[in-house]
């Protein structure tokens, strides 16, 4: 969820970031952790634990776990630690750590299990976190991957400064070395790392008329994400402020209309450290 030494991170890291991340895994939790279980382990690594939204979760949801949450930024590591530490029943079982996805200080087999979600899309060396991944996983150790498929993002009705600002969104994002697209390749990905028993899977987020409550709160909530990247993509000249101010307007009428539709995939990968005993 965060930026390397020396690339951008789209979304910036102002405090209204910082509350739109704990909002986003809030919003996500059930799509995101429906098929994800760690009960079999007791110490796993997260990978790009930002502000640590994600982090709370695995701690509430697995009461035994312990979690080592590793990020570059300084300041996501601090609201981390602050967030967390307000936590006080989860005392003892979380570490924070300033660290490199692609060149980790932990020895090999430290962990029993690995998460990591919207973070490989950021990392200009994605094999590379993946490869360290395993390194520090036990034989036979469980990873979730959880990552965008920005290809897969429809509205209608169509919103013509919306699918402008979606393509310089993209664009700007592949150009700074990271891949907007990633969760299609997962599985090749970790093959290629040496994974075993990969399963992917594409969750969905198709709301229409049967859903119009939820269908409005996503569409509320897909305008914050959008509008997280409008002050980085106007300083790089990538779009202007009227093309900003277009995309709100569309998005208020998109939100207002009867028959609006919003269609957004993302993939879900689980696989195992390869051990020849099982």
């Amino acid at each position: 969820m965060s930026e390397g030494k020396n690339f951008p991170y789209l979304h910036g890291f102002s405090s209204n970031e910082q509350e739109r991340l704990k909002k986003q895994a809030d919003f996500n939790e059930y799509s995101i952790f429906k098929d994800i279980n760690f009960s079999s382990c007791s110490n796993i690594l997260e990978v790009g634990c930002g502000v640590g939204a994600q982090t709370e979760i695995l701690l509430r949801r697995f009461p035994k776990l312990k979690v080592t949450g590793i990020d570059l930024n300084i300041k996501q590591l601090e609201t981390a630690k602050s967030y967390l530490n307000n936590l006080s029943h989860f005392n003892g079982r979380y570490e924070i750590k300033e660290m490199d996805a692609t060149n980790m200080d932990f020895k090999s087999k430290t962990f029993d299990g690995a998460y990591l979600c919207w973070v490989l899309e950021h990392i200009p060396d994605p094999s590379r976190a993946l490869s360290e991944v395993r390194r520090v996983l036990n034989p036979g150790a469980p990873i979730y991957v959880t990552e965008v498929m920005n290809h897969s993002f429809f509205l209608e009705p169509y919103s013509p400064s919306i699918w402008k600002y979606w393509q310089a969104f993209n664009d700007y994002q592949y150009e700074c070395a990271g891949d907007p697209f990633i969760g299609a390749k997962l599985g090749n990905m970790l093959m290629a790392q040496g994974f075993r028993r990969i399963k992917t899977n594409i969750i969905t987020y198709h709301l229409d008329n049967r859903h119009p409550d939820k269908r409005q709160e996503i569409i509320e909530f897909w305008g914050e994400l959008l509008l997280s990247a409008s002050d980085q993509l106007i300083k790089e000249n990538r779009v202007t402020k009227e093309i900003v101010d277009e995309m709100k307007k569309e998005l208020n009428a998109v939100k207002r209309d009867p028959n609006a539709v919003f269609v957004y995939s993302f993939t879900q990968a689980h696989a195992h450290v390869g051990n020849d005993n099982l």
